[in-house]
């Protein structure tokens, strides 16, 4: 591959999109250019992470190794966690603890998180910094969906009893060690929030303000502890650039970012898509085999189980299967429309209680609902499918194409209104029982929505023919 290119910008892209097609190439490219794959990196860490994430990983590993910790560190932060966990492995340990020493502690805490061996952690921590290391420590112990594992550390945080002009002095010594400074944060002598105000309303009053003269008092602010969805919710609400977290006795320790929440609702929606199908809600194609298994078996094994009473139930019917064998054929489309219907009750319902729309009070309204669209659905699709058994019974020279064609048409209907109440039911029942409404929602569906497409059809048949 031949590259003109000059800027290390252009340079970056073109490898990023080269990278996609055909990676091969670019590993050959960098393996050749390691002074080019260090400008980019310095120029560009997202397209260099987008490039790593798209070649092999043992390359990878290898271009890591030829930047230096700042420039690492960098790419480290946009790379995907479990990737980023799996090339600091291959760095030696040093190299590794002088890579997360240049990382902010919630993104290094973000990439330990995912680290399998805690013996690793503690050896990396240990040749960090104490006040870095202890940052770390203190993230990781919170939960990776709470307002603790999504906040930042470094926050603008002055004393109650300064004026704006040394608060202007006092964040002008602080802000290369403060990547956000969006709000300034007033706090007590015991470091309780006590105010907030902007940046901007900062450095335009007057130097000889006092700061809780144009503060406001008593901001919004979660608990550390609080789910990620919550604080989501507040950010919106009130439109905030972030939103401060802080311990039961109020003592200011950090604060979410808009930017952190973004990431985390984004996180959350591919955990629930993935836990809708019983995969791990963590799991990505860079996660260990043996970790994926364990996760994926169970729900695996739940489905075989209630899935049999799919067989028990369609085991019953033989005689009429054995006179009709056009109903095995017909069977099948009957349970993939139902199916289909129910999965869009099931997304729009579980979109609904994760945008925080639907209270508990909702639940027969929302049913009704989707029963209501499952029978028009029904009405419509139960037509058309009922003409293409008569037409596929006629042509084929089949017995009784009219009643066959009206089992095909009530088994659809039914099959449909029931998907659009399950579809809708299921997450609401999950949620009643404590349980995540997205947990292996779509086994559950898959479940009742083959029942009725195929011993519920069987079951008409039996009774019209």
């Amino acid at each position: 591959m031949k590259l003109r290119l000059r800027r290390p910008q252009d340079l970056a892209r073109l490898l990023r999109a080269t990278a996609r097609r055909h990676p091969d190439e670019v590993e050959v490219y960098l393996g050749y250019h390691v002074e080019e794959w260090s400008a980019l990196a310095e120029a560009s860490p997202a397209d260099a992470a987008d490039i790593l994430e798209a070649i092999d990983a043992d390359t990878a590993s290898e271009l890591i190794a030829e930047l230096d910790a700042n420039e690492a560190a960098d790419v480290f932060v946009e790379l995907d966690d479990e990737l980023a966990a799996e090339l600091l492995g291959e760095l030696s340990v040093q190299d590794a603890a002088e890579v997360l020493a240049e990382m902010l502690p919630e993104d290094a805490a973000d990439v330990l998180a995912v680290v399998d061996d805690q013996e690793t952690v503690d050896q990396l921590l240990d040749l960090m910094e104490d006040s870095a290391a202890e940052d770390i420590r203190q993230l990781l112990a919170y939960a990776p969906d709470s307002a603790g594992g999504l906040m930042t550390t470094d926050i603008a945080m002055l004393p109650v009893g300064m004026s704006a002009g040394e608060a202007i002095e006092r964040i002008r010594q602080l802000h290369e060690e403060l990547e956000d400074l969006s709000y300034v944060y007033v706090v007590d002598d015991h470091h309780r929030l006590e105010g907030v105000l902007s940046f901007r309303d900062l450095v335009f009053n007057r130097p000889g303000v006092g700061l809780e003269e144009v503060m406001v008092r008593e901001p919004v602010a979660v608990l550390v502890d609080t789910d990620r969805e919550e604080v989501a919710e507040l950010i919106q609400r009130y439109h905030l650039f972030g939103v401060p977290v802080v311990d039961h006795q109020r003592r200011l320790l950090g604060m979410v970012t808009s930017d952190s929440v973004i990431e985390a609702v984004q996180q959350e929606a591919s955990e629930d898509f993935a836990v809708a199908v019983g995969a791990g809600s963590g799991e990505t194609t860079r996660s260990p085999i043996i970790r994926s298994m364990k996760a994926r078996l169970p729900w695996i094994v739940f489905d075989l189980a209630i899935s049999s009473v799919v067989v028990i139930a369609v085991s019953r019917f033989e005689d009429i299967l054995s006179a009709f064998t056009v109903l095995a054929a017909l069977m099948p489309l009957v349970a993939r429309v139902g199916g289909d219907a129910g999965a869009q009750s099931l997304a729009v319902v579980i979109r609904g209680l994760a945008a925080g729309d639907l209270a508990g009070s909702s639940v027969i309204r929302v049913v009704r609902r989707e029963a209501a669209i499952g029978v028009l659905n029904g009405l419509a699709i139960g037509a058309a499918s009922g003409l293409f058994a008569f037409v596929m019974q006629t042509v084929g020279g089949g017995a009784r194409p009219l009643q066959i064609s009206l089992v095909m048409a009530i088994a659809t209907l039914t099959n449909l209104t029931v998907a659009g109440v399950a579809g809708s039911g299921i997450p609401f029942l999950l949620r009643r029982l404590s349980l995540d409404p997205a947990l292996g929602s779509n086994l559950l569906l898959t479940t009742v929505t083959d029942l009725i497409g195929f011993a519920g059809f069987l079951a008409v048949a039996t009774a019209l023919l």
